[in-house]
């Protein structure tokens, strides 16, 4: 790659990395959302991939093990969670959505989709017919390099 390919890609990841992080950020403030960001990952993914052990869930949201104890414990406080016994493992526990869990997190979804359409109903047709077409390719940048 060329050095000025090299120039090009930067700059192209950093604008990139500028906007998704503002956008993200601005869907947070503008949500209102009461739950802290990590909180609201693990929710998410605990929707995804349940039942989970409390290492499965810490390694999935790349955090220690006590901060996912910690984390956990405050989703078990507001009742978003429920911990059963691991039946594999009389020490373990797994951990699955409640019903006000899954209801608090589709009410999150739902609103950030809607703020997010409201910006989208901003831009002319041309612009999201742009953002359209590179939403694959976005989405590609999010699968594992395993």
């Amino acid at each position: 790659m060329s050095a000025e390919n090299d120039a090009l890609l930067t700059e192209e990841a950093t604008r990139l990395r500028l906007a998704v992080g503002r956008l993200s950020r601005r869907i947070r403030i503008d949500g209102g959302d009461s739950l802290p960001p990590l909180q609201l990952s693990a929710l998410s993914t605990i929707a995804l991939h349940a039942p989970l052990r409390l290492s499965e869930l810490a390694k999935r949201e790349a955090v220690t093990a006590p901060t996912m104890s910690r984390v956990l414990g405050a989703l078990d406080d507001q009742g978003l969670v429920v911990r059963t016994p691991d039946p594999q493992d009389a020490r373990g526990v797994l951990i699955t959505l409640s019903d006000s869990g899954r209801a608090r997190l589709d009410e999150i979804k739902t609103h950030r989709t809607a703020l997010v359409a409201r910006r989208l109903s901003k831009l002319d047709p041309r612009q999201r017919e742009v953002i359209r077409a590179a939403l694959p390719a976005i989405e590609a940048l999010l699968e594992d390099d395993d």
